[in-house]
């Protein structure tokens, strides 16, 4: 039985390696590479997933830079609350604003000091956190998978469709050269582009090392007034891409100040 164990254990740190490696790799690859069943490896992931180690998607999985800390992770950071930074000051008193699975869309409500904000989301990780007295925050409900933090379903999407907000404030897996909005949880394309719809302003929050992502993930495209704020270190034909097919991009430094690009 300790041996079985140590299999097991010794098969998913090498399964764990070859996804920070590949970045993102499919279930059939890992069964044909360690020689057992599609089951197997799902299992496998499923546990690594739930210890948050990486991410999966159907049919496979993926790693994100804030799971496995590279050189310059503390300047991603950096960048990434810049963007929360920038999104604080453009709303207003009174604003009532959906927030969806993101942690950099949830930054945001940690900035709000003196402006009267409703946050409305799904993102399970706004509880237990304090914010000022100001900020009020109503969680949708919903079902959450494995060690996530974020809700779907048709709990979700019910009271979603109830509701209305000034502003849709959306992170997201990343954006493609082509414009369309990936996301590596498909049940949550249908709670993006819903929250998109029913508010009157949608800002896609997006560092540079997601702008102009391929691979296999969910994807839409969000048409509803959208806004791509992103950071100084983007790939420029990416951004000249999207602005040149309609999207309107904002470009921020370090310290959350639009540049002028």
């Amino acid at each position: 039985m300790k041996r079985d164990r140590q299999t097991v254990d010794n098969r998913r740190a090498k399964i764990l390696a070859t996804v920070r490696e590949r970045q993102e790799i499919k279930v059939d690859e890992l069964a044909e590479m360690f020689e057992v069943s599609l089951m197997t490896i799902r299992r496998d992931l499923q546990h690594l997933e739930d210890e948050g180690l990486l991410n999966r998607f159907y049919g496979g999985a993926t790693v994100e830079s804030k799971q496995v800390p590279a050189d310059g992770d503390d300047e991603l950071q950096t960048y990434r609350r810049a963007l929360a930074r920038y999104v604080e000051r453009h709303l207003k008193s009174g604003d009532t604003v959906f927030i969806n699975g993101s942690n950099t869309a949830l930054e945001v409500l940690s900035l709000v000091a003196d402006k009267s904000i409703r946050a409305i989301t799904n993102n399970g990780n706004v509880v237990g956190v304090r914010y000022a007295d100001t900020v009020t925050v109503t969680l949708l409900g919903g079902i959450v998978r494995g060690g996530g933090h974020v809700m779907t379903g048709d709990f979700t999407m019910r009271n979603l469709l109830m509701a209305t907000a000034d502003v849709a404030l959306l992170g997201c897996t990343g954006i493609s050269p082509d414009g369309e909005i990936l996301c590596d949880i498909p049940a949550e394309i249908g709670v993006n582009e819903t929250m998109a719809s029913h508010a009157t302003e949608c800002i896609i929050m997006c560092d540079h090392t997601k702008m102009g992502k391929t691979g296999t993930y969910a994807s839409s495209s969000l048409e509803h007034n959208l806004t791509v704020v992103t950071d100084e270190l983007a790939p420029m034909p990416v951004v000249e891409r999207l602005r040149a097919i309609g999207q309107r991009v904002v470009l921020l430094d370090a310290f959350g100040n639009v540049v002028a690009k």
